[in-house]
């Protein structure tokens, strides 16, 4: 009997397990590989909370309700905003792409009261408020959500 050249049952039946299971291993690499994955990063505000901060409401109530601002600005009097952004992941190998970025402002008057609330996003190339249903114009507040947006997406003026 020589060594190596066996071929007898056991050894189809072991072929045949073996390529069975390096059949299963590669259907399970390429499938975990085409799974998508969506990530939430930063401020994810609720209906709920934002109802809770009508206007007239004041600044120490919006701390308290919606919590720390991503960043604030002072654009003729203060604003706070809570930036979101939501990304996927086609393929585990591949670098995320954003679908979604918002940014909820909270603007106050001098005497630090809520004088409005826009919740900014993109829509059709357009920086674009789904309170109001309108797209800001002109001025320094504009120039900063262009500056927030403008690094994930090209903004048509």
């Amino acid at each position: 009997m020589r060594e190596g050249n066996y071929s007898g049952p056991f050894a189809a039946r072991s072929t045949r397990k073996l390529r069975r299971m390096a059949a299963i291993v590669a259907l399970s690499l390429a499938t975990a590989g085409c799974l998508a994955s969506t990530y939430q990063r930063g401020y994810v505000f609720d209906q709920a909370q934002l109802e809770q901060v009508p206007v007239g409401a004041s600044q120490e109530q919006v701390l308290l309700v919606l919590g720390t601002p991503s960043t604030i600005a002072t654009v003729s009097g203060e604003v706070f905003y809570y930036i979101s952004q939501r990304t996927e992941q086609k393929a585990a190998f591949l670098n995320p792409q954003v679908v979604d970025q918002r940014v909820l402002a909270v603007y106050f008057t001098r005497d630090r009261r809520v004088e409005r609330i826009a919740n900014y996003g993109m829509q059709d190339g357009k920086i674009f408020d789904f309170i109001s249903r309108t797209t800001p114009t002109g001025g320094e507040d504009l120039s900063f959500l262009k500056q927030i947006f403008g690094n994930l997406f090209r903004i048509g003026s």
